[in-house]
């Protein structure tokens, strides 16, 4: 079963850089909430870590449940994953969601602060893997699908704030916290969506948003998204930085060029490679706003 669990990991979450990711957005969202309400002080202990583990946690049961409730496509359109391939079974995913779930909730309860919010994290998670009780309706309508899935981002994001407010006494429903809610929301939105934008001669069976709206207008919306993802970015980051909105301007400005060549020409290059490098630049960007502020203070 090790190895099964080997060849999973591998192909469908390599560890190491999930983990990275874990680690990330948590300290990225704490650091935010402490930073645009001016509480300098901190402590980063063993809640933190176990915060950190149950983002990696949960995104990895949201991976196992994903292949379940899309087994049967995935043995017609993806044969070569793990799971519709044989070379791991069922019996193997569930065995593994059952040690990773009862080991973070165990962590959890000894450990955190805001169960209510971890519980609604879980019981949001629940539900996404049946369909809401909707699978019927659901699994057939992409962007369905998108409304109910996509906000567990927020439920995530709203995990971590709720720690990082109920650990230092910080006022958990505020304008700053809004803003981090919705920013760090909006770039999973973002890959979300554009990952299922392709060029024509790229369409499979596989439902896409451009095979449902068309290329171009499905470009045009997620643009329209980015702007807002942009201002809010740049909301944040004024608080702290303000040079740094530069940045965060000028990746979008080149984001645009390339969405309208995508429109122009779709053939030319994958949109999701150009998203995901304005995704990195926007992230890193805050990231760095962060430790620059936070070295900043700790040297005064």
């Amino acid at each position: 079963m090790l190895k099964r669990w080997n060849i999973y990991f591998k192909e469908m979450y390599p560890l190491f850089s999930r983990l990275f990711v874990g680690f990330l957005l948590f300290f990225e969202i704490y650091f935010l909430v402490i930073l645009t309400n001016t509480h300098f002080e901190f402590n980063v202990g063993i809640s933190e870590i176990v915060g950190a583990i149950t983002i990696f946690s949960f995104l990895l049961l949201l991976r196992i449940a994903d292949d379940f409730k899309d087994y049967k496509a995935d043995l017609k359109l993806f044969p070569d994953r793990p799971l519709p391939s044989g070379r791991v079974t069922k019996k193997d995913l569930k065995i593994l969601a059952i040690i990773v779930l009862v080991t973070i909730i165990t962590l959890n309860i000894i450990f955190m602060n805001n169960l209510i919010y971890f519980a609604v994290l879980m019981v949001y998670g629940v539900l996404m893997s049946v369909w809401f009780f909707s699978r019927a309706k659901i699994q057939k309508s992409l962007p369905l699908a998108l409304v109910t899935h996509n906000p567990v981002q927020l439920i995530i994001n709203l995990y971590i704030i709720s720690f990082t407010c109920i650990k230092y006494g910080i006022e958990l429903i505020s304008f700053n916290n809004f803003l981090i809610l919705i920013t760090l929301y909006f770039s999973g939105l973002i890959w979300e969506i554009g990952r299922k934008i392709r060029a024509p001669k790229d369409e499979t069976e596989y439902t896409t948003y451009s095979k449902l709206f068309g290329h171009k207008k499905a470009t045009l919306f997620i643009l329209g998204v980015m702007f807002i993802d942009m201002i809010t970015t740049s909301m944040l980051l004024y608080k702290l930085y303000s040079i740094a909105v530069v940045t965060v301007i000028l990746s979008y400005c080149w984001l645009i060029k390339q969405c309208f060549v995508f429109i122009k020409t779709p053939e030319k290059f994958t949109l999701i490679n150009k998203i995901e490098k304005y995704i990195l630049v926007t992230e890193a960007t805050v990231v760095i706003v962060e430790v620059i502020f936070l070295l900043h203070k700790v040297i005064i």
